[in-house]
């Protein structure tokens, strides 16, 4: 039997979690590395390795929260538990990571080390488990698919919110010293995220529960596991190449209004911080519309068809990029719109992939453990950032960037190659994965009766 749908009450609670998620996660892919060279004072290709580093930290410890979160027992369920556990701790990491110390060069940067890889450790935590916790809300593959996309919508609004106020809010806060405006800025964005996880925690259910009588399973065969599963590693390899994509283009936002259109801009469009908060915030509104779009359309249409057009609208809207001339801010704007509307149609159906990559493992090998999954989808999310972060820093140092002067011809082409050109490559790359992707509508009905010959557990055992 069908289980019931989930009421428009708890799909808002749920996304409340990604909204406070992306406060910081925007806040970094789309802030930080602008941060770090243009206020803290390290060089672009030290915040480069500083991205990549840090991120490379961060993927590692992904299974290993994993495999706590699907052994977690508590009277509030596995995964609900550790938004109430982690959402202060997350706030005042997010404040400390855009503090700058009056120190020397050297110390300042451990600092930034230290206090990122804190960050990540501790949006690791949540993230892992507010991620799981989606596939034991429903067993339903397209009320998932729907939970998804409310999810990213309340993502971008988080997104909207910190990349609209933070600049205004740092000169606003902190004057002058933008060294004090930031963290001032990102502690006004970490009450409201500890207040939207909270929120997240009150108004979300556990339906699917751990079977407790079943024989012991060891995190070293949820693993295998999961990189037996055919499935999972075309998810994961199309998570790792369209996240490299949305760091680089994330990254090099700052740089490309800043450098690259401010400075044929007069009025309220030459000051960067109004500039970049209109492009950054438009954009995130963009997205918001693909993912509700993205819910529409997979009412009518496979999930798998709607992820394949989505990817050719982000090629086709950043190859136009490259033909705009640089004074035209307008249609810049729209083409920065229109690639995350794309990107955000696709980025919720290929995160509710992963539900069905694990019940494709319980149906055809008797094995999927589902936050131990995500976590793996979360690892190459971290890694597909870590190298986009890393290769964005690395790019604008070898065309020749440096801050806070005019740039030249080279660089100017680097900033926009890191802007648009990234996802053109990604975008093509991750067609073919999806080619070779056989959950589609229907896939549990088309499988053969050989691959139902495992032991099937119950679904409470995911």
């Amino acid at each position: 039997m069908k289980p019931a749908p989930l009421s428009r009450k708890e799909k808002l609670g749920y996304g409340l979690g990604d909204t406070a998620s992306n406060i910081v996660f925007q806040a970094v892919i789309n802030v930080l590395l602008y941060f770090y060279t243009d206020v803290y004072g390290i060089t672009a290709a030290a915040a480069g390795t500083l991205m990549l580093v840090v991120r490379l930290f961060d993927a590692v410890t992904d299974p290993i929260m994993g495999a706590i979160a699907d052994r977690t027992r508590s009277r509030h369920g596995r995964y609900r538990p550790w938004m109430l556990w982690v959402a202060v701790p997350y706030g005042l990491l997010a404040v400390a990571a855009f503090i700058t110390p009056g120190s020397d060069a050297g110390t300042k940067l451990v600092y930034a080390y230290i206090s990122y890889a804190l960050l990540m450790s501790a949006y690791t935590a949540v993230n892992i488990s507010y991620s799981a916790l989606g596939g034991v809300m429903t067993a339903d593959s397209e009320e998932r698919a729907n939970l998804q996309t409310y999810r990213f919508a309340m993502a971008m609004m988080g997104g909207f919110l910190v990349t609209t106020s933070i600049f205004p809010l740092a000169a606003l806060l902190g004057g002058d010293n933008p060294q004090l405006g930031f963290p001032l800025a990102m502690a006004v964005m970490a009450v409201i995220a500890v207040l939207c996880f909270l929120g997240c925690f009150a108004l979300t259910r556990e339906r699917i529960q751990p079977d407790d009588s079943a024989p012991k399973v060891s995190p070293t065969a949820d693993l295998k596991a999961m990189f037996s599963n055919s499935q999972w590693l075309l998810v994961a390899l199309a998570t790792l190449i369209i996240m490299i994509r949305g760091a680089m283009q994330s990254a090099a936002k700052p740089y490309f209004v800043d450098y690259y259109l401010i400075n044929n801009m007069s009025g309220f469009f030459a000051d960067t911080a109004n500039l970049l908060s209109l492009f950054m915030g438009l954009t995130m509104l963009a997205g918001v519309a693909g993912a509700l779009t993205a819910g529409w359309l997979v009412k009518g249409l496979c999930k798998v068809k709607v992820m394949k057009l989505a990817l050719c609208g982000t090629i086709v809207t950043n190859a136009l990029v490259f033909l705009v001339p640089r004074e035209w801010l307008l249609p810049s704007l729209s083409l920065a719109m229109l690639s995350n509307y794309f990107h955000m149609m696709f980025v919720p159906l290929l995160f509710s992939a992963v539900p069905d990559t694990v019940d494709y493992g319980v149906k055809t090998v008797g094995k999927g453990a589902m936050a131990m999954f995500f976590a793996g989808q979360l690892f190459a999310l971290k890694l597909g950032n870590s190298i986009g972060g890393g290769l964005t820093g690395w790019v604008l140092a070898f065309f020749g960037y440096q801050a806070n002067v005019e740039q030249s011809g080279p660089a100017l082409f680097g900033i926009v190659f890191a802007f648009a050109g990234s996802s053109v490559i990604a975008g093509a790359l991750v067609i073919v994965c999806l080619h070779f992707y056989k959950l589609n509508r229907g896939w549990q009905e088309s499988l053969p009766a050989g691959d139902l010959s495992q032991p099937v557990p119950s679904s409470s055992t995911l």
